[in-house]
């Protein structure tokens, strides 16, 4: 009986098989293969290149294919290698001797750059440059990065250093200014999308590109993680890939949790989104990582109400016009607070003991906010209704003999506090009075059609009091003065005004004819007349010294300083 041996082809991962070979199968980085390829054309070529960027985007790959290039016997016509020529043929078998690729995370120390450079000394036998790939070079020790300085600044003529690091800011200064810095990009969702597309093409797989969205928003901008998440999902589900299949086993929760979670929200429905955050738990998905899909989805829907930024949006065309529609329903400010309550629940979730509760919180925030915008109009007129009432009130015509205000009781004075004087009145119904003679009130000469005597109140007095604070925006004491005293009304007609001290009766007389004309404008009466008092502070009584109680006793016995000088006392 003879066995039948089936030899089966060696799998080879994506990432791998589909490794772009030539500047124009790079994706992602058109910018810099061209100034590359540029470089390449001119002959301008640099001793010392840093490649830097996230991983996955090309980097390594880039390096190879630039020293590949350089080193090809017969370029093409657009600068690329031919993959005909010894050099290349050699590069592809991964035998060339002109191109030296170093881990710089495992060969980190001064004794792996020593040999380093012995081996830069050894000119290369085919082709023109000796290329050095250093991979991770941030993790090159101190003394190691100091061992290459002076070579990387002035190596042999035929010698290229490319160092490729995803911690640019680890690398020292005197490296980078050494060197051509190339800042790698991140790959966008169109882009990976798009060569997920090509990949499946090439080996025969139906994949819905909604499906690919998902991939390539988990792979974070980078296209080797995209294409060993492509692998993953090909493992499990076979030649056909379904949306379903790919949020199954990534782990990713469904967009349209978050869709549905918004409609709730915009309705006041509390009991539908708790609902809905509880079936997510139950999912298996983590709260902190509801919490920030929620943000970003919330985010997403605000770039798609405008379409200046709704190119923002890395998603396919299907999905943005989702979030086109969703843009049109939810209102701006909504969304702008219900984003402030998300970020506030995520700096919160951190720290929190409670962490659903905190989750659940801000859910009923987020569907308070309609209930909330729509309260503040109703609130806003319940607290215009009494004003317009009042004005109404003062609008209607007040009898012919008003009613006097009643004279407000000044409080009994105690210890420390202002008392008032009777002072001269500062006369402020007409003219001033000249110094030395006493004040007397005169009227304001009426005009020729008759004074004004329209009636007014307390309360009417002291709102136009009150509105003479911003009427002289240079005059900062004056200002004060309007603010922090108001005066009493004393008969129909007079008004008393207290001051705290003389320096303040000097400067408001200063503007006192021109605050009573404004006064009288704003009441419509000419006969409106103010005295001006000070408020005499009463002395307080301090405590006696031990001093001067002896001096009281001792007048009120003078026993008392006898005995002190017979027994040779002391006060103390």
């Amino acid at each position: 009986m003879q066995a039948k041996f089936v030899i089966m082809e060696q799998y080879i991962v994506s990432a791998r098989k589909y490794r772009p070979t030539t500047f124009q199968s790079v994706v992602g980085q058109k910018n810099l293969t061209e100034t590359l390829q540029n470089a390449i054309r001119q002959n301008h070529l640099a001793h010392a290149y840093l490649f830097c960027g996230p991983r996955g985007v090309g980097k390594t790959t880039c390096a190879r294919i630039f020293a590949k290039t350089i080193n090809c016997l017969n370029p093409t016509s657009d600068h690329e290698a031919c993959n005909a020529c010894e050099s290349c043929v050699a590069f592809n078998e991964q035998r060339s001797f002109n191109i030296h690729e170093l881990d710089a995370a495992s060969n980190n120390s001064v004794e792996d750059i020593r040999s380093l450079i012995q081996e830069v000394r050894i000119p290369p036998q085919i082709g023109k440059y000796s290329v050095y790939i250093i991979d991770e070079v941030h993790m090159l020790s101190q003394g190691a990065f100091n061992a290459l300085l002076k070579t990387l600044e002035e190596p042999p003529s035929y010698v290229i250093f490319i160092l490729a690091t995803t911690e640019k800011h680890k690398v020292l200064p005197t490296i980078l200014s050494r060197c051509q810095v190339y800042d790698f990009q991140r790959i966008t969702v169109r882009d990976t999308i798009e060569h997920l597309q090509y990949v499946a093409r090439q080996e025969g797989i139906e994949v819905e590109e909604q499906a690919l969205a998902v991939v390539a928003e988990k792979a974070d901008g980078g296209m080797r993680d995209a294409l060993s998440i492509f692998d993953q999902l090909v493992a499990f589900c076979g030649q056909t890939i379904t949306y379903q299949q790919a949020i199954e086993v990534l782990n990713v929760l469904d967009s349209d949790y978050y869709f549905r979670m918004t409609d709730a929200a915009l309705k006041g429905d509390v009991t539908r989104a708790m609902l809905l955050f509880n079936e997510v738990l139950m999912k298996g998905f983590d709260a902190g990582q509801f919490v920030v899909g929620l943000m970003q989805h919330l985010r997403d829907v605000m770039m798609a109400k405008d379409a200046a930024t709704v190119v923002l949006l890395e998603t396919t065309d299907a999905i943005r016009k989702r979030f086109t529609d969703a843009g049109k329903v939810c209102p701006a400010p909504w969304l702008f607070e219900a984003l402030d309550v998300m970020n506030t629940c995520d700096v919160q979730y951190r720290t929190a003991k409670n962490k659903r509760l905190t989750v659940e919180l801000a859910l009923v925030k987020l569907c308070r906010i309609v209930a909330k915008a729509q309260a503040q109009p109703v609130a806003q007129q319940t607290a215009q209704a009494p004003t317009a009432q009042a004005s109404a009130t003062q609008s209607k015509p007040a009898p012919e003999k008003p009613v006097a205000a009643p004279r407000v009781q000044a409080p009994q004075p105690t210890q420390a506090i202002p008392t008032v004087k009777k002072l001269p009145s500062l006369n402020l119904g007409g003219s001033m009075p000249e110094a030395g003679t006493t004040p007397t009130t005169t009227q304001q000469t009426p005009s020729q059609e008759g004074p004004r005597t329209t009636p007014f109140t307390a309360d009417r007095l002291h709102e136009v009091w009150a509105g003479l604070s911003t009427a002289f925006p240079g005059e900062a004491r004056l200002t004060d003065m309007l603010r922090t005293h108001f005066p009493v009304l004393l008969t129909e007609t007079m008004a008393e005004l207290t001051l705290t001290n003389p320096w303040q009766k000097e400067e408001f007389a200063r503007f006192g004819k021109e605050v009573m004309n404004r006064v009288r404008d704003e009441l419509k009466n000419d006969l409106v007349k103010l005295q001006v008092r000070v408020a005499e502070r009463k002395e307080v009584e301090t405590a006696f010294t031990a001093e001067e109680k002896y001096k009281l006793l001792n007048t009120m016995n003078p026993a008392l300083g006898e005995m002190k000088a017979r027994l040779g006392m002391t006060i103390e």
